[in-house]
């Protein structure tokens, strides 16, 4: 009997000790801090430590080129290491124009012979007759809006540069080298501080004459015209007016391409328009066999966070996300009035519980304690990442499941980056925290986004997820439903033209292009789809 009550003895010691150590491994998981964290274990193969048999692609089925040292850039070869492969390929044709479109910039970006030729125009005001010959033509991005904004416009714009052969140049005056890696090998895409019209480009607007809608009203240009200035303004943003908005009509890309340089100022992703000029559409269905996949690759190719946003991203994954069985993004914006709001908390509830996203909790320590004797299977262990300016969104969520247990016996653990309380816009820091926050978001298995966010909307096509979109509160009465699942991954373009030509949305042009409709958030909207009957 002695004997039987010390091994007893020594079997409850030894699973109490289990027990413990379990218990204060799950503690520093979920205590720990984005802070307090240390930095991530270097990733050298492209292979996931976790599962050794499952291959990672770090060039990302060749849209990645391979001349760059990857210490200067760590997230263009190490993001492959967190986020599952993409099941949408690029297609051969794409992966040829973007090493092309690399020789050009190569042969024209800054510093180079070709470069200080085109300037030259500028620096003595020239006008030409017909068009620019050898020389090189550009366009250069100036960043307006908030960054969910200006990755949707800088996507926007390098593709027409890709459609046109133009060199993309962005203007560097503000925090795009604290933000983006550079994106091209062996040459910048950065803008010299030098360059003749910069002092210029924060007065330009609507009403610059030289602006190409503008010159349009103004009959400097036409179908006639015989020179052309040296540089027009683009004016593509949501307040543009008619004449602006001529720009998508194929008759005036005729006349643009005659013009070297072009300075644009957007905060729309203007792509879906442009599968609405006639020229264009049978490079870009080459481009993108799949019409739904042209942000998803063309922000995996371009948009590489720098080191220090990168560390950001890694630390937070490693510490909160990279132990769970399932992952769950809600990124929430709440628009005109800022702030908690208990009727979008609700929907949120309603939302990720009737879809199946997250499960429901106990409402009383009665139902706690009999769920307990219900629980039969395994446990999961499911993260959920929020952004949000306002915290309360969040800690609801942490009560939610804190205090009542779920009906599946699954953990819940809520986790927030950051909590800014208001946008600044032009504030570094706000910036590479909100740009983590959309990379996170993007590496998460599932998401759930807020009609109209740009924020949103960079995050599901980084990560080529079709999200659970949280209708907009009007009037302060909840929606009749609280979401809807889109079921295309692109960005919605809200502010399409509705005066011109083949492109005019107050027309009937997807009867001849089905594949841009309505986007499911914004009415007024235009979206791309792969296949027409999805709306």
């Amino acid at each position: 009997m002695r004997s039987v009550t010390m091994k007893s003895t020594r079997t409850f010691i030894t699973c109490f000790g289990l027990c413990s150590m379990l218990l204060l491994a799950f503690s520093n998981i979920f205590n720990r801090q984005p802070s307090d964290l240390d930095p991530p274990p270097k990733v050298t193969t492209t292979t996931d430590s976790k599962d050794p048999e499952n291959p990672r692609d770090k060039l990302q089925e060749g849209l990645l080129a391979t001349e760059f040292d990857e210490s200067s850039c760590l997230s263009r070869y190490q993001s492959s290491m967190y986020r599952k492969p993409s099941p949408y390929k690029p297609s051969q044709y794409l992966i040829s124009k973007l090493r092309t479109y690399e020789r050009l910039h190569k042969h024209c970006g800054p510093d180079t012979e070709a470069y200080k030729r085109s300037k030259e125009q500028l620096d003595q005001h020239v006008t030409l007759s017909g068009s620019s010959g050898e020389l090189c033509q550009y366009i250069v991005w100036v960043p307006l809006s908030g960054l969910g904004n200006r990755i949707l416009s800088l996507v926007s714009v390098f593709l027409y540069a890709l459609l046109t052969e133009r060199v993309i140049l962005v203007d560097q005056r503000n925090d795009i080298r604290d933000l983006f890696c550079e994106p091209f090998p062996a040459t910048s895409w950065l803008l010299p501080l030098d360059f003749p019209l910069t002092d210029q480009f924060d007065s330009f607007n609507w009403r610059t004459p030289i602006s190409y809608g503008n010159m349009l009203k103004r009959h400097v240009i036409n179908s006639s015209t015989e020179t052309f200035p040296s540089y027009l303004y683009l004016h593509l943003v949501h307040n543009y007016g008619d004449y602006d908005q001529m720009f998508f009509c194929q008759g005036d890309q005729s006349l643009i391409k005659k013009v070297p340089w072009l300075i644009v100022k957007s905060d729309n992703y203007f792509i879906p328009s442009l599968w609405l000029i006639p020229s264009f559409q049978p490079e870009l269905s080459k481009l993108f066999p799949q019409k739904d996949t042209v942000f998803h690759h063309l922000a995996r190719y371009l948009i590489h966070p720098t080191n220090q946003v990168w560390g950001l991203v890694s630390r937070f994954y490693d510490a909160y996300l990279s132990r769970a069985d399932e992952t769950l993004g809600i990124q929430v914006r709440v628009f005109h009035r800022a702030g908690f709001h208990q009727l979008v908390m609700d929907q949120i509830v309603s939302c990720t519980q009737r879809e199946n996203l997250l499960p429901e909790a106990a409402a009383s320590q009665e139902e706690d304690s009999q769920q307990v004797t219900n629980i039969s299977r395994i446990q999961k262990l499911k993260a959920v990442l929020v952004t949000s300016l306002n915290p309360e969104y969040s800690n609801s969520l942490k009560r939610l499941y804190w205090e009542g247990l779920s009906f599946t016996g699954d953990i819940v653990g809520v986790y927030q980056p950051s909590q800014e309380m208001y946008q600044q816009r032009n504030k570094k820091l706000h910036n590479q925290k909100a740009l983590a926050e959309m990379y996170l978001l993007s590496l998460t298995d599932n998401i759930v986004t807020s009609a109209w966010s740009t924020f949103g909307y960079v995050a599901q096509g980084l990560g080529g997820m079709k999200p659970w979109i949280l209708y907009k509160v009007e009037n302060y009465k909840a929606p009749d439903q609280p979401c809807v699942r889109a079921t295309s991954m692109e960005p919605c373009f809200h502010s399409p033209p509705f005066n011109g030509c083949e492109a005019d949305t107050g027309t009937d042009a997807w009867k001849t292009v089905p594949y841009v409709r309505p986007c499911e958030d914004r009415i007024s909207g235009l979206k791309l789809f792969d296949h027409p009957e999805e709306l």
